[in-house]
């Protein structure tokens, strides 16, 4: 794909994942970060028919944590991810689809503690994939646009 083809986005965008009822969403676009990762509470694996399964909980809205979702979804894999300090630590993988502004795409999301960190939700460069350039010096270029 060529560089006329692609979306431009900025360091910080608002995203989607609708399948865990999860709108309007700030992340940080992160091209450092090979994986996406979501801050999450309370996570528990589970079997459901004989398949692994997590349920966790989000606070989407970092100025209102009294606002919970419960999400339930299939487990992608556990993999050893290396954090920003340095330290590897086995996560949870979920496979979803996130929205950013008129396209929407699977993606797979790390399960971690992010309470440290200044946004919920890291962007990494394998769900960037080629469809997006990043313009770190601008911020929320893409809407999501409702039919």
């Amino acid at each position: 794909m060529n560089s006329n083809t692609k979306t431009i986005i900025g360091r910080l965008e608002s995203i989607e994942l609708p399948d865990l009822a999860i709108t309007d969403l700030q992340v940080r676009v992160d091209t450092g970060a090979k994986t996406s990762s979501l801050h999450v509470d309370n996570i528990v694996r589970f079997m459901k028919k004989g398949k692994p399964y997590v349920t966790f909980d989000i606070h989407p809205d970092i100025h209102n944590v009294s606002r919970l979702i419960s999400c339930t979804a299939p487990l992608n894999d556990i993999r050893k991810v290396k954090s920003s300090n340095g330290e590897a630590e086995q996560r949870y993988v979920i496979k979803t689809p996130i929205t950013l502004g008129d396209k929407t795409w699977a993606i797979e999301i790390t399960l971690t503690d992010r309470s440290d960190m200044n946004y919920l939700m890291l962007l990494g460069r394998e769900a960037l994939g080629d469809q997006f350039l990043v313009d770190p010096s601008l911020v929320f270029l893409q809407t999501i646009t409702k039919d």
